[in-house]
Order: structure tokens, then sequence, then C-alpha cells
């Protein structure tokens, strides 16, 4: 069968990719056409139509001032999709792009199947009336989302979460700090400023400070696979920080502490042990939207999953160098408050169930599309 993936960001182009290996193995003639990274790529040996590090923008204000690029990326894929005529086309997260293509695909005639609900129930629920519209079999990988649906009459899957996938097979490189020249006699802390240029813009500055402020440590950058070194270092100045890229979960296996934007990677990070401080600074006219839309306590999935303040979040104002040092020093030097956060940390684990979210995942979209051939 023929399978139309669509990942619009890097956390995405993971799922992606982890599901493409699952559906070969659960559909051995499957045929693949992609919109994503270079991960997706390389797991279906296909081209992307167009890449993650084209479709990524972040902020009410930020999505308004690309507006032109967005509706370009929308006319390709549609365009594409008549082209294919896939079985299905498989939407993962990235709401405000995908639902306009479940839309599209669902009046031409093709089944839409969506990994990793849109985070409806943060901000404009009204939404789901569209998903039950335009969305056939929606995939959930957070459990209270089973239940928020529920409520809505709007029957779903809940698989698990994928991360817990890409953790478990990763193989931590024991060599990492002599591969990366960093010293082993000094603790690591990780920055992770996110994939998108405009977060790490005004996140990395604030978060690349902690140079100064723990001298007897090492400050190490995760960097984005859509960004080079020479990016990184414009930003972050003279300052003599370490770039790494493709080795955030060896960096984290690594580190005694992290700074790390509201994201996917709080949770990769909760999963991993390491103890953090979630960050987020956007566009202040972004930012006062949301929070008159936003319905939900916290930004950090560690937070909305455990449904209580398991991690500090530092958020717009208080996203300030000295409040990320103030946190990240307690999470150093106080056993207590380290403690305390892998104790939340156990109680996320449970929460989140078993590895098997990208091979539970592809045995039900095969499954129901044989149902209906």
């Amino acid at each position: 069968m023929k399978y139309y993936i669509i990942a619009g960001e890097a956390s995405g182009d993971l799922h992606g990719a982890n599901l493409i290996k699952a559906l070969k193995e659960e559909d051995k003639e499957a045929e693949f056409a992609i919109v994503g990274g270079s991960l997706m790529e390389a797991e279906s040996g296909q081209k992307a139509l167009i890449h993650t590090s084209q479709m990524a923008f972040m902020g009410f204000v930020e999505v308004v001032m690309n507006l032109s690029s967005i509706a370009r990326n929308l006319r390709a894929v549609k365009q594409d999709l008549l082209r294919v005529r896939p079985d299905t086309v498989v939407l993962i997260d990235f709401p405000g792009f995908n639902l306009k293509i479940a839309d599209f695909a669902k009046k031409n005639g093709i089944t839409t199947s969506y990994y990793i609900s849109p985070k409806i129930w943060a901000w404009n629920q009204k939404r789901v009336y569209k998903i039950k519209k335009v969305v056939d079999h929606m995939f959930c990988i957070l459990p209270f989302e089973v239940d928020f649906y529920r409520e809505y009459h709007y029957p779903v899957d809940y698989v698990g979460n994928p991360l817990l996938d890409a953790i478990s097979k990763h193989e931590v490189n024991t060599s990492f700090v002599a591969d990366n020249g960093l010293s082993p006699k000094e603790d690591i802390i990780a920055l992770l400023p996110g994939s998108r240029k405009m977060e790490i813009e005004r996140i990395l500055p604030e978060m690349a400070e902690l140079y100064h402020k723990f001298p007897s440590h090492q400050v190490v950058i995760a960097g984005a696979p859509n960004f080079d070194e020479a990016y990184y270092k414009h930003i972050i100045g003279d300052m003599p920080i370490k770039i790494v890229f493709d080795q955030t979960y060896d960096l984290l296996k690594h580190a005694v502490a992290a700074v790390v934007t509201s994201g996917t990677a709080t949770l990769e990070t909760a999963i991993l042990r390491v103890p953090q401080v979630v960050v987020y600074k956007a566009n202040p006219i972004s930012i006062a939207i949301a929070r008159k839309l936003i319905k939900v306590r916290f930004i950090s999935l560690v937070n909305l999953i455990n449904d209580y303040l398991s991690v500090h979040e530092l958020i717009q104002k208080d996203c300030t160098a000295s409040n990320i040092a103030d946190e990240i020093g307690e999470l150093i030097t106080n056993p207590a408050h380290r403690a305390s956060v892998l104790e939340n940390y156990d109680v996320l684990r449970e929460k989140l169930g078993e590895p098997g979210a990208s091979a539970r995942t592809a045995s039900k979209i095969v499954g129901y599309l044989r149902e209906v051939r």
C-alpha cells in the first residue's frame, strides 16, 4: 500500500522515521511519499517534497509573518497528494498545516490517519469538531487525550508514547566525552534551545550565560540538524561552548542537568532522568494572545502529563540568565530538590506505559486499511 506521511518539525521527523520503519515491517509492499526531515528521508529512501526546515514556524506573529510560505507549501502538498493518490495520508502533529491537509484529503477520497493528536485540549478546543469530520483514525500518545476525546464521543486509539521507542533503542556512546573533545573531569550542563530559528535566537543567549555562571562545568549545546555550527556561534559570540549535532540523547545521558526549551525535548529529558528547567520565550504579542486562549496550567509535557508542577518553568520575562542559573544551581547542589524532580519522573514514567508506540500504530493503520479494501 501507499503511505503519504507528513511531519512539519524535527520531533515529528523522528516519530515519522520510526513509524516508517514499523510500517515496512507490517506491510512488506509499503511505498512512501514524504514531507519531513532527514530521518524520514533515510528510512523511507525518498526525498522529502518539503523539508521540515522550511516548515516550522512557532507563535502567532511568526506564523502571520510567514503566511505566503505556508500557503505555498500547502499548495505543493495538495498537488502531490493528487498525483500520488496514497491509500492513506498519515499526519504527524503540526495541526495548523495538517488539519488543512486532512480536510483536503477527505474531500478527495483519501483515508486520513493522524498520529500524535493536535493539542486541542490546550487551546481552541472547538477544533475537535473539525477533527471528527476530517480524521478517520486518531492515534494518541498522551494518556489523558483519550478521556478528552471521549467527552466529545470521538473514539481514538491510545498507542503509547513513541519517545519510549526511540530512547529504548538508543545505544549510548560511552566515548561521547572523548569524541567531542570534552573534559572527563568536569560535569556537563546540557542546553537544548529547540529546533526553530525564532525560538533559538530568543532563548539561547539567556541559556549560554551559564558558561560564565558555572565556570567549573562544561556547557554543551544540542544543535538542531537544520542548522550548522556557524549559526550557533553567531548567536553565542566568543564563548567557547561546544555544540554537538545528532547526539542529543548521548549529551543528556552524560549531563548532570539541562535547560530545555518547551516542547518534546522536555519529555525526552525526563525519560532519560536528567533534572531540568524548562524555558520559553516568544514574540510578546504571540504570548499575549496565547495567554488569552490557552486552557492549561503548564507549558511542559512533563507537568501536563503529571498534572502538577514536576519541573520548574521559566516563561517570557522570567526566562532570564539569572533565573536559569538559580534553578540549575538548585538542581546541581541541592540533593533534596534533585531527588524530588527524579521522583516526579518516576510518576511520569508509570503514566506513559511501555515502549512500542510505532509498532502499535503501524499495525492499526494497516489493519484499518485492510478492513476497507
